[in-house]
């Protein structure tokens, strides 16, 4: 079941244990919320920021994210919708404990078999403005950190061969992609059908997507990388601020400087241009 909302709130979604203990160390004055279909979050105040998080560790898969993050987001209403965990780097200038914040997400795995070979079907969803803006200038801040703003590659696979045709695939069809994971697009895509609804992918880099990924995981790169993630998680909504209160709750935008003068429209229909001129007269 909900619960009443009287903080803006996030959602942080993870797949992996070590994904969600890394974010949950980062919360104070945590609760357990169960919802009706059985899903369990916990939920706690991000110190430094007006925002309450609520984290949920739902195992790996972007079908499986899609379909729980929709659920989620439907029972608490939060502004923002974060994916942060782990991924693979595909670029020759990535570090372990990299990160990478997704300015898109790509399905990479869409297509049509022909005799002429595969066709590729591209979908790509473009992470929040907002909280790319945000990002942006909370990494010009954060110290330790080396962060990337590139887009990522999702796939129901994990990458472990630098060799592999799923690798070439990836470079010759979606070159600019930085890291490969198997859940952002699902959450992205959630966020899309959930309508209006800030978010964005977040990824430490514990591999390099090559045959050296087991050694990399058993030396404890999964760790580092998920602390790294859910740092540039936490540094990211310390910088992003709150929508109003009359914002969230589906009223007036908020009004950021001066914009000129507004024509407001309530209860009526219009379509195309309005031309119109303001007088000092209401009636």
């Amino acid at each position: 079941m909900g619960v009443p909302e009287t903080n803006p709130t996030v959602v942080v979604l993870t797949a992996l244990a070590v994904e969600y203990d890394a974010m949950r160390a980062l919360l104070g004055s945590l609760h357990e919320i169960v919802l009706d279909d059985g899903t369990r979050l916990e939920q706690g105040r991000l110190p430094g920021t007006r925002w309450t998080a609520a984290i949920a560790e739902l195992g790996e898969g972007a079908l499986t994210t899609a379909a729980l993050a929709t659920r989620v987001v439907a029972e608490l209403r939060p502004e923002c919708l974060l994916f942060v965990g782990v991924a693979g780097g595909l670029k020759d200038d990535l570090r372990i404990g990299d990160v990478v914040v997704g300015t898109k997400v790509f399905a990479v795995h869409g297509g049509k078999q022909t005799p002429e070979g595969f066709l590729a079907r591209p979908q790509a969803w473009h992470g929040s403005h907002r909280l790319l803006q945000a990002a942006r200038s909370a990494l010009r801040d954060l110290d330790g950190v080396r962060a990337h703003c590139k887009p990522i590659a999702c796939g129901d696979v994990v990458l472990a061969d630098e060799r592999s045709a799923l690798r070439e695939h990836i470079r010759r069809t979606y070159e600019d992609a930085y890291a490969i994971e198997m859940e952002g697009s699902g959450a992205a895509h959630a966020a899309h059908l959930c309508g209006r609804l800030d978010a964005l992918v977040i990824r430490g880099v514990s591999d390099l997507a090559d045959a050296e990924k087991g050694t990399a995981d058993a030396a404890g790169s999964q760790r580092l990388a998920a602390a790294r993630a859910a740092g540039v998680a936490a540094a990211v909504l310390r910088r992003h601020e709150p929508l109003s209160r009359e914002a969230r709750d589906g009223g007036e935008e908020p009004r950021r400087g001066s914009g000129g003068d507004q024509i407001r429209f309530e209860g009526g229909t219009y379509y195309g241009p309005v031309i119109g001129k303001i007088t000092g007269r209401s009636d």
